[in-house]
């Protein structure tokens, strides 16, 4: 089964980083957080990818073009034009990279790798946000319940805390707000069925609007309520909140050896 990925947003909220590089690009432990989402799936034996491209996806294109050159240790003959690649330790992927423009929305990327998925079932994810989700139960719910689409569900943590304020304005309770307080919302890393892309009119469809809801109402669209680690990528604290955790060799997400 083919993984798409979402990667080509502006990453307007994390702009400090992406003035030169898509927000897939930037780095969690010296490697782009797309490559940790792609090693989530691969480690759980999916490694054939579909990237969807848009801003500076050249940028992607490179990195993953001169791997060898970005992780190996080389020694280049200038004389004879030649470079030689030592501890060749890379990862059996096979990764096609769609540049899906600059400018379309994320239904309209995921309409525009059609042709390379055909009438296969897919999995599909965005490429800001990490997890130890448990792909084969991802897929055996998905299985179960025959409809057109599942979407894991999270609860975020509580980012904000909660204030008791009486109509006197006098503040009587206040406490961190917690998971239970948090209703669930969308984590990607969805499953999906070939037909989804009938629901896609063009390059401006949102998924997350009339595909995702139409497959709601109609009753095709399934939450895998997923209890461990997810975290996005949404803004310079999430990114240096990531770093720590993969810096202390307490990474949640990092499920491969």
């Amino acid at each position: 089964m083919k993984v798409v990925i979402l990667a080509g947003g502006l990453g307007t909220r994390i702009s400090e980083e992406t003035d030169i590089r898509p927000k897939p690009m930037v780095e969690i432990g010296g490697k782009p957080i797309l490559w940790h989402i792609m090693k989530i799936y691969a480690s759980q034996g999916f490694n054939e990818f579909v990237v969807c491209l848009g801003y500076r996806g050249y940028v992607i294109k490179e990195y993953f073009a001169n791997l060898f050159l970005h992780q190996s240790d080389i020694t280049i003959d200038l004389e004879n034009n030649k470079i030689e690649v030592h501890n060749r330790d890379t990862d059996n992927w096979k990764i096609t990279l769609v540049d899906t423009g600059r400018d379309t929305m994320t239904g309209g990327r995921i309409k525009r790798i059609q042709k390379y998925i055909g009438q296969e079932r897919f999995m599909l994810t965005y490429g800001d946000g990490l997890s130890n989700i448990a792909l084969s139960s991802l897929i055996e719910f998905h299985e179960s319940h025959g409809k057109a689409c599942t979407v894991t569900s999270v609860k975020p943590d509580g980012r904000f805390g909660v204030l008791g304020i009486d109509d006197n304005h006098q503040v009587y309770h206040f406490n961190e707000k917690s998971a239970d307080d948090v209703s669930w919302i969308n984590g990607g890393f969805f499953v999906c069925e070939p037909n989804v892309f009938d629901l896609i009119e063009n390059d401006q469809t949102i998924w997350e609007r009339t595909p995702l809801e139409s497959l709601a109402l109609k009753g095709e669209l399934l939450g895998f309520k997923h209890h461990g680690f997810w975290k996005p990528m949404d803004s310079l604290k999430d990114k240096n909140d990531l770093n720590t955790l993969w810096d202390s060799d307490n990474a949640p997400w990092k499920i491969w050896t």
